[in-house]
């Protein structure tokens, strides 16, 4: 076996068919028996909606979607940001619940070909339990996919360091009839003991949060738990009607020293974690689109081993960056008192303004700081088409907007050549990688070439 994905959520999941679309063989493993059925994420945003398109998956999930587009807003913290006044929003969502999610990425990775055992668990890097007893994992790579608390990260060795926020998140999703709204403002009403949250995605389902500062108890969560946060922090009973899942989290802020030791790689929330601003799937997710044309083309033979070594060069420092403005919004979120209200007051007068809103969208949108290939309308072949349309196939692209047959014999064998009229073009021609990072923009053959061979092409 070529690759060895731990963990079936979105995250390994999409993994898997990047890699079986790179020509990769990829095995997943799960330790649960069956899918999650949890609704731990209520949606995307930001580049990854663009990703999905390029793959062709945007059409699956937008029939899924309760909602698919322009956000005409967003939290950022506790104060929102009015995207309405930029002309054009810089964040594009789709709300599907995670189970669905993984339903979707489920499909699509068995039709590319990948094989997802469930109810195997790692034992250690070279052994695996499943339903009929241990078996050997012979995999040329391991990737861990296996969340916070990832058993591939501690037995490579790789440290996780951070902090661990004092206040406990419960939630709980309901099935009411009668809307909760009433009962609290929109969005996290602050009171002395903490916060509640009561909002709804669903006809007929209800989300309620509680946030408070406690120690986390014993044992899975109840209702009667559940109702007792709420008294204490709303100071009254809501009807919150029948339970379909509770949950308690307490948040942390942690990056993975290092996302690559040997032949074991980490991504998704084995390699970060964000303690505010739902950012940790859409992160996770193009840690996979970053990293699975490379594994792939390495087990190919088609690149050297050390375009490995470009994964931790390049999306460490987006979590990084991330990290540095999701604890931004922690904060926002919990600071109390006089100093809390001080804070948010100056940051709802800077969203005020056009450029610090589009300059926080757009860090919301995506803190990788690569180029990627814009979204031109195209001419191929007398036929209107889009670079998303190109895409779909994960292989590396010469855009030939010139007709320029030196830089069509410049990009050699192994890349897919487009020629294409584009009134738009930037330059005479771009070299887009799988993930749709432009590596080359300009008219010399000679920069191409070089391009083609460099770290990370």
């Amino acid at each position: 076996m070529e690759v060895a994905v731990i963990g079936a959520g979105p995250v390994g999941l999409m993994l898997a068919a990047e890699l079986r679309l790179g020509g990769a063989e990829v095995v997943v493993l799960d330790r649960r028996a069956a899918p999650d059925g949890r609704p731990r994420a209520n949606g995307l945003g930001g580049r990854i909606v663009e990703q999905l398109d390029h793959r062709g998956l945007l059409g699956r999930f937008r029939a899924e979607a309760a909602f698919a587009g322009p956000f005409p807003g967003f939290p950022f913290g506790a104060v929102p940001l009015n995207f309405a006044k930029l002309g054009r929003s810089p964040l594009h969502g789709l709300m599907v619940q995670q189970p669905r999610m993984e339903a979707l990425l489920t499909e699509r990775a068995l039709e590319l070909g990948a094989e997802i055992r469930r109810g195997h668990a790692l034992v250690d890097l070279g052994t695996v339990r499943g339903p009929d007893g241990d078996y050997h994992l012979d995999a040329r790579y391991v990737v861990g996919c296996d969340g916070a608390h990832s058993r591939v990260r501690e037995l490579a060795g790789i440290g996780f360091p951070g902090t661990t926020d004092g206040e406990l998140l419960r939630l709980g999703h309901f099935r009411a009839d009668v809307p909760l709204f009433a009962a609290t403002t929109r969005g996290w009403d602050r009171r002395p003991g903490g916060r509640v949250l009561v909002t709804s995605l669903t006809p007929g389902v209800v989300i309620v949060g509680v946030r408070e500062v406690t120690p986390e108890p014993p044992g899975e969560p109840t209702l009667d738990e559940f109702r007792a946060a709420l008294r204490r922090v709303l100071g009254e009973d809501l009807p919150l009607g029948e339970p379909l899942w509770l949950s308690r989290t307490t948040s942390s802020a942690r990056l993975a020293t290092r996302y690559r030791a040997g032949h074991v790689f980490l991504a998704g929330d084995a390699a970060h974690v964000f303690p505010a601003g739902g950012s940790a799937l859409n992160v996770g997710l193009l840690d996979a689109v970053n990293l699975g044309w490379k594994l792939a083309a390495v087990v190919r033979g088609s690149a050297p081993e050390s375009l490995l070594d470009s994964y931790h060069a390049e999306r460490h420092p987006v979590a990084a960056r991330t990290l540095t403005q999701t604890r931004v919004q922690a904060l926002l979120d919990r600071l109390t008192g006089e100093d809390g209200d001080a804070l948010r007051t100056l940051f709802g007068e800077l969203a005020a303004f056009p450029e610090p809103t589009r300059h926080l969208g757009e860090l919301l949108r995506d803190a990788d700081e690569l180029p990627y290939v814009p979204d031109l309308p195209l001419v191929v072949d007398g036929e209107p088409t889009r670079v998303a349309e190109v895409m779909r196939a994960a292989r590396t692209v010469l855009f030939d907007f010139a007709d320029r047959a030196d830089l069509r014999e410049a990009a050699g064998p192994d890349v897919k050549i487009v020629t294409a009229r584009c009134p738009d073009a930037p330059a005479d021609a771009l070299l887009v990688r799988p993930d749709g990072v432009v590596t080359f923009s300009g008219d010399d053959p000679a920069s191409l070439r070089e391009a083609l061979t460099a770290p990370g092409r």
